[in-house]
């Protein structure tokens, strides 16, 4: 019997698959890169009534309306407790699992805790009448460029009202003007190094304005952090940030070194002197900040093979060149070895787990920060590195949690989503690994986009040690993509028995299972006739007709997936929202309406499985999708959706998503043995 081994999938490899690290070739211009959907300043207006009676709006538009009055409310100044309460009301409803319509007209908003009666009003207005009260005045009120400003990293509103009232700045420009003329270092809580850090940020968006994918940060922070953890002086370096709690999409890295106070100018000559680097921001006692460029990979990056409809979504051939010669920013903190664990600890966060621990100190009469935990009676005032020789002893991160008589988090539940409250109750989740796959059900072969044989493929996936691997060839209606006719269907159907007896000939304990990746029509329908579906072991259902998802009403989508759904020969939703990180989002969708139908199902009977596509161009499932998808007993498939053997290793990145979603081995599908897969599809 074949296992997968460790070795595989412990960490993919430095120089494996990014096309950021191709060789460099020069700059294009003009390339629109979206940040993030917060500073598209197109999209910052109200929206119009979608339907010709209630509701009129969707859940989605009604959270990002509120998110976006709690910022334009800071940017002129309102009172705070006014602004927390449509962000809290955004946040609320953002993770509302309940139909919003069916809460609302049954007058309970104001039971969901963060909802007031002002907002419940508000958003009983917007869905039983289409309008949103005078708040419309507050949007033409603020002018577009301090919106824009809002894409400057490290910038925020309250920065931008002082920049905006006391020097008249009204866009990036007219900001970019009064930093290098100095003028900004003379407001109050500003002074030079304030104003550097705008400047900085400034440049850090005109050069990508984006965040980079998480197989992008974790490219260039491995290499970074085995580069550093090998230096003199270092006793230990670990990569922390958004990188650590595998975020889909990563800002800067962040480097947390132990070193000795009379190492740090050896050591920090030895960073900023690392081949690779393109630029050094800043190097002081406690911290180097640098540039990386392509330039920091010597060997050749590898790439597992994109799918052509996703590079053309990223921007095609231009997003390759600009992609090739990208950089990204790292900060390395060097903190004396006593206090690593602390301070590893508080640069992961998140900011909101981070908040809890220091609250949950403080309600124990100590002090929580990146220095140590300090009882308060013997801290005194004391504060930063000074502090630190009054902390309690840490070597590791899980004694800090100790101290606070919780379980240790592991870093991809740090989000503050329920995790401290399972860790004081002893009841977080015991996360898969990669190493407990089996195998995967979504691949492509040279019958379709892919760029290898059905053999090949095979041989591939027994290479990492699978005990099978599901083809998913792409169905007749998709002929960008060469996919299959009935015919070559059942040609295919053919192939895969062959060779499935021949290994069971063998006593290999491998198999094929043949499926495929049907699409789903708009209307919910899916590809071929319901006996040409019929000889697949498995349907893998994908949105592929973006144009007219993209177009549609939230409850028109989610009508039309779960419509899809219900047809008994569907299996498995493939990516199901359709984004690609960096590229676009995904279509508008109701995903907990569509989860618990699927839970439905699964109840009576039939299996229905939702996937978490491992491409780290989509890693769709969203991570904070995936506990409901458990709750609703839904199972969970990592699939590669790959194009090529190099793209099976692909899983690896899904099952981060899937730690991040609290998943456990159970949950997991193709976790199952090839043995019971087959009593299970055949």
């Amino acid at each position: 019997m074949h296992t997968v081994s460790d070795s595989v999938f412990q960490r993919p490899p430095c120089n494996y698959h990014a096309k950021e690290a191709l060789q460099p070739v020069p700059r294009v211009k003009n390339i629109r890169v979206p940040f993030s959907p917060m500073v598209n300043v197109a999209s910052w207006s109200l929206p119009r009534p979608r339907r010709n009676g209630p509701p009129y709006h969707s859940k989605s538009n009604v959270v990002m309306v509120l998110e976006q009055v709690g910022v334009l409310l800071e940017l002129k100044g309102a009172n705070p407790f006014r602004v927390r309460s449509y962000q809290n009301a955004s946040r609320t409803l953002g993770g509302l699992e309940e139909d919003l319509w069916v809460v609302t007209s049954e007058g309970r908003l104001t039971d969901v805790k963060g909802i007031g009666k002002g907002i419940a009003g508000l958003i009983t207005e917007a869905l039983t009448k289409g309008t949103w009260g005078d708040i419309g005045s507050l949007y033409t009120s603020v002018p577009s460029g301090l919106i824009a400003m809002l894409a400057i990293p490290g910038l925020g509103p309250k920065r931008i009202k002082q920049f905006h009232d006391e020097l008249g700045i009204e866009s990036i420009e007219q900001l970019k003007v009064a930093g290098e003329d100095g003028q900004l270092r003379e407001l109050e809580r500003m002074g030079q190094k304030s104003e550097q850090k705008v400047l900085d940020g400034i440049e850090l968006l005109k050069r990508f304005s984006g965040r980079r994918r998480l197989d992008v940060g974790l490219l260039y922070g491995e290499a970074l952090e085995a580069r550093i953890s090998s230096m003199d002086g270092v006793s230990r370096a670990q990569l922390a940030g958004s990188t650590r709690r595998r975020k889909e999409t990563i800002g800067d890295l962040d480097i947390v070194a132990a070193v000795l106070p009379e190492d740090v100018e050896s050591v920090t000559e030895q960073i900023v002197s690392l081949p690779g680097v393109a630029d050094v921001k800043g190097a002081g006692s406690s911290k180097v900040s640098i540039i990386l460029g392509t330039e920091f990979f010597s060997e050749e990056v590898m790439d597992s093979g994109l799918d052509g409809g996703v590079l053309e979504a990223l921007g095609g051939d231009a997003y390759e060149e600009m992609a090739s010669n990208t950089t990204i920013d790292a900060q390395v903190r060097l903190v004396p070895p006593h206090v690593f664990a602390f301070t590893l600890a508080y640069f992961t966060g998140s900011k909101e787990h981070n908040v809890r621990m220091r609250q949950r100190a403080l309600d124990r009469g100590m002090r929580l920060n990146e220095f140590g935990l300090f009882p308060l009676d013997a801290v005194g005032e004391l504060k930063g590195i000074e502090a630190a020789e009054f902390s309690l002893p840490v070597e590791k991160e899980s004694e800090i949690y100790s101290h606070l008589d919780l379980q240790w988090v592991p870093p991809e539940l740090r989000e503050d989503s329920g995790e401290i409250e399972a860790a004081d109750a002893g009841a977080l989740p015991q996360l898969m690994d990669a190493s407990m796959l089996k195998g995967a059900f979504h691949n492509h072969t040279t019958a379709s986009d892919g760029t290898a044989t059905l053999s090949q493929m095979a041989e591939a996936a027994q290479n990492l040690g699978w005990e099978f691997l599901g083809i998913a060839d792409h169905s007749q209606i998709l002929q960008i993509a060469s996919g299959l006719s009935p015919d070559q269907l059942v040609t295919q159907s053919e192939e895969i028995r062959a060779l499935n007896e021949n290994w069971s000939d063998k006593g290999i304990d491998f198999r094929l299972f043949h499926g495929n990746e049907c699409d789903i029509l708009p209307d919910g329908g899916l590809d071929y006739t319901d006996s040409e579906r019929g000889i697949l072991d498995h349907v893998v259902g994908s949105v592929h007709q973006l144009p007219t998802w993209m177009k549609r009403d939230e409850d028109e989508n989610t009508d039309a997936l779960i419509n899809a759904i219900e047809n008994p020969s569907f299996t498995m939703l493939g990516h199901p929202t359709g984004r690609i990180l960096g590229g676009r989002d995904g279509f508008a969708v109701d995903l907990h309406a569509v989860l618990r139908r699927m839970g439905e199902l699964n109840a009576e009977g039939e299996l229905k499985v939702v996937e978490i596509n491992a491409s780290p161009y989509r890693l769709d499932l969203d991570w904070r999708y995936c506990r409901y998808a458990k709750e609703q007993g839904v199972p969970i498939s990592i699939n590669p959706d790959a194009h090529s053997p190099q793209g099976l290793k692909d899983v690896w990145f899904g099952s981060q998503i899937a730690r991040k979603g609290w998943l456990e081995q159970t949950d997991i599908l193709n976790c199952r043995s090839g043995s019971d897969l087959e009593q299970l599809l055949w």
